[in-house]
């Protein structure tokens, strides 16, 4: 399916060539020598796509809805080139959905701010807003909040006092940042929470609790993204830093004093608890967690629903909890399967009139 209009406005129509020298991609050897002159409207999926619209295939199970799309173009490898049906042009490239990715951003490029100021916002007055930033309705901006260009703070965002955004932040509707530096292009969804009090804590003798003051920041690196309603937590005494491009998914909580490295994704519910070290690349799966104070190993995958009790090394792949190598893991579940007998599918009960012979 096509872009909804109603929603995400284009830029078209394009031509091909432009969209080649923009995606660094090219087309198939053979094409006709005025393809690049050929018109296109945006982008859409394989079994939608029509004439005027480019799409791509990544896996092979997508081949028999190539096979009968209407697509003006496709993106695709090379050695998929043959399967492309008659009248379509077949764009070579050897990662398919990040040169789609590149063209739909030439029809649908991200927003930047133009310098609209909502007459209900309310920006403190020794805030630093760049002149093309945009603050939505009811959006708050705290003293001495310095606000980079092209920001976007949409409806009810609140930036707290002293927070700095770095060049072309989009802070949606409703998410909030304190005592924190994001660097340029960070993007928090709605609900987002970020520099807020971390889970820090000491027990006294009668069975109350004090709570530390929590007096370190956040640090976002560039091109950070934290979904909606995931929280990360001030540092106590230090930072809690994000490192560039990495990717936080909706509802994820990251304990204080975390670190990570760059690239690293977080997958839904994951759980990071104080002070662990994730280095760079670092994936998790939905719902993993990690204990405080461990080290996650650059290029370590830990699977869905593990948990982390200890360090891992560097391109290992976990799972289980606790969580061990994931090879050992699967041996594990294969001997307790050979362990217990299968059991019967279960015989339905004759009805009563049945046995009675009515």
């Amino acid at each position: 399916m096509a872009a909804n209009a109603r929603f995400f406005a284009g830029i078209g129509p394009q031509h091909l060539a432009t969209l080649l020298a923009g995606s660094g991609a090219a087309l198939a050897e053979g094409s006709p020598a005025d393809a690049g002159a050929r018109a296109f409207t945006g982008v859409a999926a394989l079994a939608e796509a029509g004439p005027d619209e480019i799409s791509y295939l990544e896996a092979a199970r997508h081949n028999s809805a190539l096979a009968g799309s209407r697509s003006g173009a496709v993106v695709l490898r090379a050695e998929d080139a043959g399967l492309i049906p008659a009248g379509c042009l077949a764009i070579i490239s050897t990662a398919p959905a990040l040169t789609f990715s590149h063209i739909a951003k030439l029809f649908h490029p991200t927003p930047t701010g133009s310098g609209q100021r909502h007459s209900l916002a309310a920006i403190a007055a020794t805030a630093q807003v760049a002149r093309d930033a945009d603050i939505g309705a009811f959006a708050v901006v705290g003293e001495g909040a310095e606000i980079g260009s092209g920001c976007i703070l949409h409806p009810h965002a609140v930036v707290g006092p002293g927070v700095v955004l770095g060049e072309g932040c989009v802070i949606h509707s409703h998410a909030s940042v304190s005592h924190a530096v994001l660097g340029r292009a960070v993007v928090l969804h709605p609900g987002a929470r970020i520099g807020q009090e971390g889970f820090g804590f000491t027990p006294t003798a009668d069975g109350r609790f004090i709570t530390m003051p929590q007096l370190g920041s956040v640090v976002l690196g560039d091109e950070v993204e934290i979904g909606a309603n995931a929280c990360v937590d001030r540092g106590a005494l230090g930072d809690t830093v994000i490192g560039r491009g990495t990717r936080v998914d909706n509802l994820v909580q990251i304990g204080h004093n975390v670190q990570t490295g760059q690239g690293c994704v977080l997958v839904a519910q994951v759980g990071i608890s104080g002070s662990t070290i994730l280095e760079d690349r670092v994936q998790m799966a939905g719902q993993a967690a990690v204990v405080g104070h461990v080290r996650i190993g650059a290029g370590a995958r830990i699977g869905a629903q593990a948990g982390v009790i200890n360090h891992v090394p560097a391109g290992a792949d976990y799972l289980g909890s606790p969580a061990q190598p994931a090879r050992q893991e699967l041996r594990e579940i294969a001997a307790v399967r050979r362990l217990v007998p299968r059991s019967k599918p279960a015989v339905a009960a004759k009805p009563v009139a049945e046995e009675k012979g009515s």
